[in-house]
């Protein structure tokens, strides 16, 4: 954009884009798209591309409203095409200013974001995110400020310690039945709280690619414990369907593997790209589960409901992964909102998650307590199965530790002293069993 242009928050915007969606030296190329920085980024309503499959997607109020503010002759084909949509991303500052009122503090960080996590925000997730707040929540686990460059006590940039268990690269095996198989560092959406920013958006060292991929499926054929793989990245769903199901294929061929779960953020951030074609494919690898990852109910939308039945209707089981984060989710009353309509939309909550110690993220973590207190003010208030499970990772490997609040209160003879979700006490019975020595006698 010329210097001396200034468009402000809600103009239309009439201009070519021409750098809108080209990838830079830091990020690798989404599997899917190749040379991605050839392509037009506002096409003509006078020439509609077809919809990917032929089959219609809906296009909610917001998005609607987004679409026409920032990308105005972008068909409803254009927007409803997964492809349309990672080579729009908004990455860099020229982006972000067409479509945000971007305060100061962000402005800078952007500029100077160096090496760290890239930006990147597909334009439908965009559309959910205030234009005109710099403090709305889901905007800042987007756009980074200032924050990110203070390093606190005990960030470091691999807090779980994967690298720590990799037998070959991309694969982590730490619990005895099960492997974390990383396929991608690409994301349709970049989080700026995510636990593997140190690998995601950047070429890094892993080279995901077809030999590093049989390195992987070797070491799980030649481990008979493995009966659990979760396929992760990045983001899987970035890959192409051919790629997804010979991944699917190979591992289904491992025969004491039993399970295989995909971990994504794809139909939250990006729900065009749950195809019918996508979905006929991930039904010939059953049993096939997904863990989809959501973090506020404004996320919940037409779109992500259509894209979560459609993978509900082939036969996948969806579980929620949530993030507690700062003045995101961190309250009783949002968390409670958001897992009633994660239910609506047929996604079981599974995880909350203490948000992890990576550099610069002190100000997206809350205290434990607040973890525990929220379960609390869920368990017994609401269906249970509204009330995921809360859960801390143990710092430099330790794996997952459930935290809950303490419903047990001691012991006194032969009862339980236990209180129930309303604070009231009881006694349940609950004799010790006899010493073996005194049964014998």
């Amino acid at each position: 954009m010329p210097k001396s242009a200034t468009i402000k928050t809600g103009a239309r915007l009439t201009l070519s884009l021409p750098q809108m969606g080209a990838e830079g030296p830091d990020e690798p190329e989404p599997p899917i798209l190749g040379a991605v920085g050839t392509a037009t980024a506002v096409a003509r309503r006078t020439a509609p591309a077809p919809a990917p499959d032929g089959d219609e997607f809906v296009i909610g109020e917001r998005a609607a409203a987004f679409r026409d503010r920032v990308f105005p002759d972008a068909t409803d084909a254009e927007w409803n095409d997964w492809k349309w949509q990672l080579r729009h991303r908004l990455r860099d500052i020229d982006h972000l200013t067409r479509a945000f009122s971007l305060s100061e503090e962000e402005h800078r960080t952007v500029v100077e974001l160096g090496d760290r996590l890239p930006v990147g925000i597909t334009p439908y997730y965009a559309s959910l995110l205030d234009p005109d707040d710099p403090m709305d929540g889901l905007r800042r686990t987007m756009i980074p400020v200032g924050d990110e460059f203070v390093l606190d006590r005990g960030e470091v940039a691999d807090p779980l310690d994967e690298d720590g268990d990799m037998p070959v690269p991309g694969l982590v095996h730490r619990y005895p039945d099960r492997v974390l198989f990383l396929v991608t560092s690409f994301c349709a959406t970049y989080c700026r709280y995510c636990t593997r920013s140190r690998l995601v958006g950047k070429t890094g060292e892993y080279h995901f690619n077809t030999k590093q991929f049989e390195r992987a499926l070797a070491y799980i054929e030649a481990t008979p414990t493995i009966r659990d793989v979760l396929i992760s990245g990045g983001d899987p769903l970035t890959m192409n369907d051919d790629r997804i199901d010979w991944l699917l294929g190979r591992l289904r061929a491992i025969r004491h593997v039993e399970f295989v779960r995909i971990g994504s953020k794809i139909p939250c951030v990006l729900p065009q790209r749950i195809t019918p074609a996508l979905c006929a494919s991930l039904r010939k690898h059953h049993p096939l589960w997904m863990s989809v990852h959501f973090m506020h109910p404004r996320e919940i939308t037409p779109e992500v409901a259509q894209a979560c039945g459609r993978l509900a209707d082939a036969g996948v089981p969806l579980g929620s992964q949530t993030v507690l984060t700062r003045n995101v989710n961190d309250t009783p009353e949002v968390m409670k909102q958001l897992m009633h309509n994660l239910l609506k939309i047929r996604v079981r909550p599974y995880y909350i998650y203490q948000c992890d110690p990576i550099p610069g993220s002190r100000h997206f973590r809350t205290p434990v307590e607040t973890g525990i207190r929220i379960i609390e003010a869920l368990r017994g208030h609401t269906t249970g199965y509204a009330v995921p499970s809360f859960v801390i990772d143990g710092p430099g490997g330790g794996g997952k530790i459930p935290l809950s609040p303490e419903y047990v209160l001691g012991r006194e003879g032969d009862d339980i002293i236990v209180r129930n979700y309303a604070g009231e006490i009881f006694r349940y019975p609950d004799p010790l069993p006899e010493p073996v020595d005194a049964v014998m006698a």
